[in-house]
C-alpha cells in the first residue's frame, strides 16, 4: 500500500512511518495541508491517507473539502485530538471514512488502514477457522494448535504469537508489532520480555531438525521455512 501521512507534528509522524514501514508499505509525508495538495497533485495511486486536522497554513479538513471538490475519492483517516462528537460528525460530513482520537495505538490505526483499503479495492475475505504453515497448525475454534501430528500446549501470550507468526509467514514480525498484539503496549518497554517469550513458543514447536520461526537480528522474527 501506499499511504500519505499528513501531520504537522514530527514525532507523530516519525512515528507512523516507522510502523508503515515496518509493514512494507510506502510512505509519503506532508506536515501541513498545502504539502498534502502538491503531493496528491502529483501521486494519483495513494491508498489511503491519514489527516491530522490542526494544522499551519492550511488546515486539515480544508485539504480534505479541497480534495473532495476536485473527486479525489482516497480513502481518509482523520487523526485528531478533538475528542467531542460534533468535531467527529464535521469531519465525516467533510468527507473522511474514519476517524481515530489521539493518543492512539498504532497497531489500531495499521488495522483500520487495512480495514478501509480493503473496502475500497473490493478485495474479499473469507473467515478462516484454521492457520497453518508447512506442518504447524493452529485451530481458531478449539485454539488448539499442533505441530506434525503433535499437538502442542501453549498459554495464552504463547498462542497469541503463534497465531501472529501464522497470519503473517515470510514476513518479519518486529518486536513492536509483537508488544502491541501480545502486550497491548504502544511502546518499548526497554526489557527482553519479546525475547523470552519467542524463545518459550521456539521450544514447544521448533525441538525437531526443521525450524520454523528464525531471528532477524536488529529487526525482530519471521516464519518461514
Amino acid at each position: 500500500m501506499k499511504i500519505l501521512v499528513v501531520e504537522d507534528d514530527k514525532k507523530i509522524s516519525d512515528f507512523i512511518v516507522k510502523g508503515l514501514t515496518e509493514n512494507q508499505c510506502i510512505t509519503l509525508c506532508a506536515y501541513d495541508g498545502i504539502e498534502a495538495l502538491d503531493i496528491v497533485s502529483v501521486e494519483p495511486d495513494i491508498d489511503v491517507i491519514v489527516l491530522d486536522v490542526m494544522m499551519p497554513r492550511f488546515d486539515g479538513l480544508s485539504f480534505l473539502q479541497t480534495i473532495r471538490r476536485n473527486n479525489n475519492q482516497t480513502p481518509v483517516i482523520i487523526l485528531s485530538a478533538k475528542r467531542s462528537v460534533e468535531e467527529k460528525v464535521e469531519g465525516l460530513e467533510y468527507g473522511a471514512d474514519d476517524y481515530l482520537e489521539k493518543p492512539f495505538s498504532f497497531t489500531e490505526l495499521y488495522a483500520r488502514i487495512q480495514v478501509i483499503h480493503r473496502r475500497f479495492s473490493k478485495e474479499v475475505i473469507k473467515p478462516v477457522n484454521e492457520l497453518s504453515f508447512q506442518d504447524l497448525r493452529l485451530d481458531l475454534l478449539s485454539r488448539i494448535a499442533s505441530r506434525g501430528n503433535e499437538e502442542v500446549e501453549l498459554q495464552s501470550k504463547e498462542y497469541l504469537l503463534l497465531e501472529l507468526f501464522l497470519r503473517n509467514p515470510n514476513r518479519v514480525i518486529t518486536k513492536t508489532m509483537i508488544l502491541e498484539k501480545v502486550y497491548g503496549y504502544n511502546f518499548d518497554t526497554q526489557t527482553n520480555v519479546v525475547d523470552v517469550l519467542v524463545h518459550r513458543l521456539r521450544s514447544k514447536v521448533d525441538h525437531g531438525d526443521k525450524k520454523l520461526i528464525h531471528t532477524v537480528r536488529g529487526v525482530g522474527y519471521v516464519l518461514k521455512d
